[in-house]
């Protein structure tokens, strides 16, 4: 890979960087990767192919670059969203050079490799780059069709996939509200099956592509008694204000749940929830051998 200097891979580097920059929330990396050519356009070489693969080395590349940023601590993947750490922004602040950037992450890349079991066989750089792409982009495409699937799904059905989650958790419904009006509450859901035990637990599923706002926290903490444990759960996640407001709440205990968070706990309980809600959102594992990491 005598192409790729390391002045080149810290200008890819830092165009990622740059754009991600700007979103405190993520992106997607298909998204990401498309917006990079025109921060950073790829060469002559990086626009040609891998041999073997015949795929573009622009995309496999970056991808492969980001590695030592990820080990550093600088940058996040999480179900196909590339988001920057605090500690990345200010790497990105600090190291304005690209070469300097980019061999201050390998350094922490270095760092974290040294704790690791180091397999001594060589790797070709560039069949491990396509790899671990693919990889990447497996894992992307397949909560991508999640993504879309719970984003889709008739809203009433998602609040019976909520519902038949916190079965599987082990908690008792007392209460799914029908279609029309719900005054705020959706599900109501207790430890035990009388409701004896605890607090009462209410519940807020909202299917919407827009980020719940600290507005829309504060109309769900009005319908909470003192007692009360509030779940919010949404498909288009939260604002930074609202995330604040739900911490820092004084008088109500709220939980917050994104999708993200929402799938990994389908996951988890998932061979205890319920067969009839295991069908609204059904899933099938694949095992694949995996890279060194």
């Amino acid at each position: 890979m005598a192409e790729i200097t390391s002045k080149r891979r810290g200008e890819i580097l830092r165009g990622i960087f740059h754009i991600l920059y700007k979103e405190p929330h993520g992106m997607r990396a298909k998204d990401l990767l498309q917006q990079l050519e025109t921060v950073v356009p790829p060469t002559p070489f990086e626009n040609d192919v891998f041999e073997k693969t015949k795929l573009r080395r622009y995309e496999k590349l970056a991808r492969f670059h980001t590695i030592p940023t990820v080990k550093a601590g600088w940058l996040v993947k999480e179900k196909g969203v590339w988001s920057l750490t605090d500690e990345g922004r200010k790497a990105f602040e600090q190291y304005t050079d690209p070469e300097e950037f980019e061999r201050k992450a390998i350094t922490l890349y270095r760092k974290w490799a040294e704790e690791q079991v180091v397999d001594d066989e060589e790797t070709d750089d560039i069949d491990e780059a396509s790899t671990l792409a693919t990889l990447e982009e497996a894992e992307e495409s397949a909560w991508s069709e999640i993504d879309q699937y719970l984003a889709e799904m008739n809203p009433y059905d998602f609040q019976k996939v909520v519902a038949g989650l916190l079965r599987g958790m082990g908690y008792h419904i007392s209460y799914i509200a029908p279609q029309g009006p719900d005054k705020g509450i959706d599900i109501i859901a207790y430890s035990d099956p009388l409701g004896i035990k605890g607090p009462r637990i209410k519940v807020q599923v909202k299917r919407r592509a827009d980020r719940i706002s600290v507005d829309g926290i504060r109309s769900f903490v009005a319908v909470l008694a003192d007692e009360d444990v509030g779940i919010f759960v949404t498909t288009g996640g939260f604002t930074r204000d609202a995330e604040d407001e739900a911490r820092t709440h004084q008088t109500r205990k709220i939980m917050l749940i994104d999708m993200k968070k929402f799938f990994d706990l389908w996951v988890e309980h998932y061979d205890r929830i319920p067969e009839e809600y295991r069908r609204l959102m059904p899933l099938k594992p694949v095992y694949f051998i995996a890279p060194s990491e």
